[in-house]
């Protein structure tokens, strides 16, 4: 492996990164990432051009066939559709597609045909050979025509480039009927204003049951014919509730250059679509685009810098930065309209409205990466969130184009917005929030909830997932009791501490394990600890042994349940050493196994961290050490489950930086083994924490000791407060374990608030 060293440093001026020109020569943060890393094995992540957060994400779609193809792409195909405007990256549940264009040549065709014959239709195969992919920008030959496809990409705005060949002649299909999974259109329109410029919509119904979409063309080449079809029949016009609009596009003679296309979204009007194409991008230069682009990701990219020797990890942590960022995503116009889960229109709110969140995944690193990185965002996150309890009644939990999903269990808007206000983050209103958390928290329409509220626990046999449902409450009840004591609301938080604890409920001794418990209070059988169904039982996505350690918010009380300190770190030991294999029906998201810890799936991403809070922080960092270097790589298949969207490249990032936010709401970090010799984090105001690991060795993976600032540090975690305050956290590493480290009691993390 070649030597390099990447260190590279940017100046924060009011919170404000500066551009990219200031950045020393050399390879650039956005330079290492590979935006095909995640497109095989069941990553599921976007491949195409966005811009960070951006409103679209226009890339290759393929034909779905089945669970791996929920972004629309996977790696091991070989045939394209077309290039739509909106992907998901990184689900479980496909949705979205819309709008999808696909030049090709020669008779006119209005269906892609078929994955096994593809002869009669507009598809096309293609090679990963002549296929590229950058932050910003897609590329791809289609070798059924010999058209270049070129993609870039605002915020709102999808920018495409067809070079077609000279010899035959140039057509474009607008299809309005293709999507993604369970995505279906329920309304459609499409219409030209002029030979330039085309509107419409695509109103569709799947795992966002109402999406709302408008669109507007703009193409640089007039077009000489535009033909109308309801599927596949040729229509005058299009007929009001139409569900499969298409329009084929003709150009005249031979083009002796490229076509340039412009396609603006919005969730409220087609006017809005063409105010947003004109806002974005007004002009035709396609290059330009590219580099700006390249330029925003570079500027978010820098937020951390790192140096080390080992370009593949460089790849894989720029990557994982490039996959955290793609969502949420913006979904507002230009002038901050946006339509609310209300399907009511807001004019300009004050805020930047967003969309997708995976809250059940990316509540426990991502939005806490999220705090350090891009505080500001966040109060955009959180104020969406407030408004879409206006709107619903309901905090979200899993936010999808306007729509409410309810996929997955417990309400993680709630540590979200508990964390951003121990740390100080935003201008929202700390009442209104606690409000719409506790009644979120309360509601008797909620899944499971009337039964905590009338039993303390969910019956197994009236609920499935209870026990999985009832210990992710547990996580949020705990988060309302902190804010309430911390606003004098003693009453609130006398209710929901004890409804924190409400977890113990499930643990029964005689085996162990938390378990089922029937209305009656008879254990739910039968029970084994390995065994699991996907969508049935007692548990989401996991088993008995994954979800042993799903109590992040009172560890002591797990250590204390399971009979005290060595036997939990016992126990501990031996979820990493039980056998891997997994019954028949089990969830296909139970993936990336050491023993029965699942690394694939999010409820295991805090548990390698736990041996810290029994004082044997060395088995936190060897294991971490490990996870980092074989869970993870730099290549297509290079993500060991669903990226979902972000949080398994949230947890890389903070683990490569040796720490990792066990409690998702506390402020406080606990520390694994850093990966990289140095990693730099630039803060707002202008100040920057570092993480520097002195003898580095792949082999030297424990941490011998530590300063904070220069001063002997004898704790296994660090605080919110230590990263803000700027400064230098330096570990000696060596390939024995200190057992000393952070050993003694007042040197472990707790389950306690650190954000005084």
């Amino acid at each position: 492996m070649r030597k390099i060293v990447l260190f590279l440093f940017v100046l924060l001026f009011s919170g404000v990164l500066v551009s990219c020109s200031d950045l020393p020569a050399g390879p650039q943060p956005v330079d290492w990432v590979d935006p095909y890393i995640g497109t095989d094995y069941h990553g599921h992540v976007f491949l195409g051009a966005s811009v960070p957060y951006g409103a679209v994400q226009l890339g290759p779609t393929n034909f779905v066939k089945g669970w791996d193809w929920c972004s629309g792409y996977h790696y091991s195909d070989s045939i394209v559709t077309g290039f739509s405007h909106t992907h998901l990256s990184g689900t479980g549940i496909g949705d979205l597609g819309d709008v999808l264009l696909m030049p090709y040549t020669g008779a006119v065709k209005v269906l892609p045909g078929r994955q096994e014959d593809i002869s009669t239709g507009y598809a096309s195969l293609y090679s990963h050979d002549q296929e590229s992919a950058r932050p910003g920008y897609y590329q791809v030959k289609l070798l059924k025509y010999g058209i270049n496809v070129e993609l870039t990409a605002s915020e709102r705005v999808g920018f495409h480039r067809y070079t077609f060949p000279a010899n035959d002649t140039a057509r474009i299909i607008i299809d309005l009927k293709a999507g993604i999974g369970w995505d279906r259109p329920t309304a459609t329109s499409l219409k030209q204003v002029d030979e330039h410029t085309f509107t419409g919509f695509r109103h569709s119904s799947g795992w966002a049951a109402d999406q709302r979409l408008f669109f507007a063309v703009k193409i640089s080449e007039p077009v000489a014919a535009f033909q109308l079809f309801e599927a596949d029949s040729l229509v005058e016009n299009i007929a009001a509730g139409a569900r499969q609009t298409k329009g084929v596009l003709t150009f005249s003679g031979m083009l002796k250059k490229p076509v340039l296309v412009k396609v603006g979204i919005s969730p409220v009007s087609e006017e809005n679509a063409l105010a947003n194409v004109e806002a974005e991008i007004p002009h035709w230069e396609f290059d330009r685009v590219v580099r700006e682009a390249r330029e925003k990701w570079n500027r978010e990219l820098s937020r951390i810098l790192v140096k080390s020797t080992d370009t593949a990890q460089v790849r894989t942590f720029y990557t994982s930065m490039y996959h955290l960022m793609i969502a949420p995503a913006l979904f507002n116009d230009a002038n901050g309209d946006y339509r609310g889960t209300d399907k009511k229109v807001y004019s300009n709110p004050g805020f930047n409205n967003y969309t997708i969140f995976s809250l059940w995944d990316t509540y426990r690193a991502a939005h806490p990466l999220f705090t350090i990185i891009d505080p500001e965002r966040v109060n955009d996150f959180v104020k969406t969130m407030l408004t879409i309890y206006d709107q619903q009644g309901s905090l979200p939990v899993w936010h999808l184009m306007g729509n409410e999903t309810g996929t997955m269990v417990g309400n993680h808007s709630i540590p979200v917005i508990a964390d951003a206000w121990f740390k100080g983050i935003g201008d929202f209103d700390a009442e209104k929030a606690l409000l719409a958390m506790k009644n979120t928290a309360t509601r008797d329409d909620g899944d499971g909830l009337r039964w905590l509220t009338e039993m303390e626990y969910i019956p197994a046999d009236k609920e499935r997932e209870s026990v999985s449902k009832a210990q992710e409450y547990a996580v949020d009840d705990w988060c309302i009791a902190q804010m309430a004591h911390a606003m004098g609301k003693a009453d609130d938080a006398a209710l929901f501490d004890k409804r924190a604890g409400y977890y113990r409920h499930y643990f029964d001794p005689q085996v162990g394990f938390f378990r089922g418990k029937n209305l009656d209070g008879s254990w739910s059988e039968p029970f084994h600890p390995v065994f699991t169904l996907h969508e049935q039982g007692n548990y989401t996505e996991g088993n008995a042994w994954q979800y042993l350690w799903m109590v992040p918010h009172d560890v002591e009380g797990l250590i204390s349940l399971l009979g005290g300190e060595k036997i939990f770190a016992s126990r501990l030991d031996s979820l990493f050493l039980v056998n891997s294999e997994l019954n028949e029906g089990a969830s296909p998201d139970i993936s990336g196994l050491i023993g029965q810890y699942a690394h694939g799936n999010e409820p295991s991403h805090h548990t390698v961290y736990l041996y810290a809070f029994v004082g044997q922080q060395w088995k936190t960092a060897e294991k971490v050490r490990y996870i980092l270097r074989n869970l993870y790589h730099d290549q297509p298949d290079g993500i060991c489950g669903n990226e979902d969207c972000g949080q398994m490249s949230a947890w890389y990032i903070f683990s490569s930086l040796g720490f990792y936010p066990v409690n998702p709401a506390n402020s406080a970090y606990v520390l694994g083994s850093p990966l990289f010799d140095e990693a730099t984090l630039n803060l707002p105001g202008g100040k920057t924490f570092a993480v520097k690991a002195v003898d580095n060795q792949p082999g030297n993976m424990y941490i011998q000791s530590a300063t904070l600032n220069g001063q002997p540090y004898e704790k296994s975690f660090i605080t919110h407060r230590d990263i803000l305050n700027g400064g230098t956290l330096e570990l000696q590493m060596g390939s024995q374990p200190n057992q000393n480290f952070g050993a003694a009691p007042e040197n472990r993390p707790q389950s306690k608030m650190y954000h005084k």
